[in-house]
């Protein structure tokens, strides 16, 4: 593996040399650098970060810490914080806890199984000196794994940071849910079922007040009777449809699209004709909702966006040295609509 020294000997120049150019320092000729460069570019010499981070205590790095990276959303969070921080010269490392295969849905509220496999790998982190975390969680909840003195700055993507002592970026899914209800109101729709979430979920929690609150102002009473708790699979999609469809109502808010799927297939099942006789719209903007016949209606989480603001939050914190903060308010990203065949407008 070629070094420094390989570098400054190809080169016919000191490793001091080279290390200046590396480090961006312009005490060099024009010449000289570019000879160095195009050598580094042609060897496909990579520093020895490591190393880097033992001499000057910046290691430039910064650790991912991700709940599961199967569960829905986490891929383009990590995506995103991984461009990003590669754009400010930063390199990431991926650690990865697997707790859903460990442990199916059995760990949420069980934080000495969560720190099992947490506590080995914020170690290793530190082991490695990175500069901070960005902690991915697979659903929406407040999370207490982390003391404010901890000794790097941590940023919690996709959750809410216990009392606020670390910065958090969520979905706004009051908004959200507000958003798709209007959506439908505005459609002429005024008996809207609603397919909601696990009922103790943030995420539905959010969601149904947004809903709650569109209604209130569209003049629509809130009729708890046409909300129906499922579980976010698409058995449970099937189970709403058929129960809401008892309640007379022209659309379903499905929660997410996988519940959607359900709802879809109950209605076909029931001869009844989606974006036509009945309007249906998701949450989420999963790749299966472009398949859907008719594609599905709903409502884009930005995960990307998420991901993005995750990590300059981070490198913010990391860059100002004058950072006092001891609480900092979540931030929520917006959603975006997208609008397709599954909802029609009533006369």
């Amino acid at each position: 593996m070629i070094t420094v020294k390989g570098i400054a000997k190809q080169c016919g120049v000191s490793p001091s040399t080279v290390s200046n150019i590396l480090n961006g320092r312009k005490n060099v000729s024009e010449q000289t650098r570019q000879k160095v460069l195009d050598c580094v570019k042609r060897t496909g010499y990579q520093p020895n970060y490591f190393a880097q981070s033992i001499r000057n205590q910046d290691s430039r790095m910064i650790s991912i810490i991700t709940e599961d990276l199967n569960t829905f959303g986490t891929n383009p969070i990590v995506q995103s914080v991984m461009e990003y921080c590669e754009d400010h010269n930063y390199r990431t490392v991926l650690m990865n806890l697997r707790l859903y295969q460990k442990w199916a849905n059995t760990w949420y509220d069980d934080k000495e199984k969560v720190m099992t496999s947490l506590s080995p790998v914020l170690q290793e982190a530190l082991a490695i000196r990175v500069n901070g975390i960005i902690y991915v969680a697979g659903h929406c909840r407040i999370i207490n794994y982390f003391q404010p003195e901890f000794p790097v700055p941590i940023v919690i993507s996709y959750a809410l940071s216990q009392g606020n002592i670390h910065p958090s970026i969520v979905i706004d899914d009051e908004q959200g849910g507000y958003d798709v209800t209007r959506h439908l109101t505005e459609k002429g729709h005024k008996k809207i079922g609603l397919l909601a979430g696990v009922s103790d979920n943030l995420h539905t929690k959010g969601r149904l007040l947004g809903y709650q609150k569109a209604l209130f102002e569209s003049g629509i009473l809130y009729n708890p009777s046409l909300v129906y708790y499922g579980d976010w699979y698409r058995d449970s999609g099937y189970a709403g449809a058929k129960a809401l469809l008892k309640g007379d109502i022209t659309a379903i808010f499905c929660m997410n699209d996988t519940m959607a799927a359900g709802v879809y297939d109950y209605l076909y099942q029931s001869g009844v004709s989606i974006g036509k006789e009945i309007s249906v719209i998701g949450f989420d903007n999963m790749e299966k909702s472009d398949y859907m016949h008719p594609r599905l209606t709903t409502n884009e989480i930005r995960l990307d966006e998420i991901g993005r603001r995750s990590a300059e939050m981070l490198i913010k914190i990391m860059e100002n040295t004058d950072e006092t903060r001891s609480d900092y308010q979540a931030i929520p990203i917006p959603c975006k609509m997208i609008d397709r065949e599954s909802v029609c407008r009533l006369p």
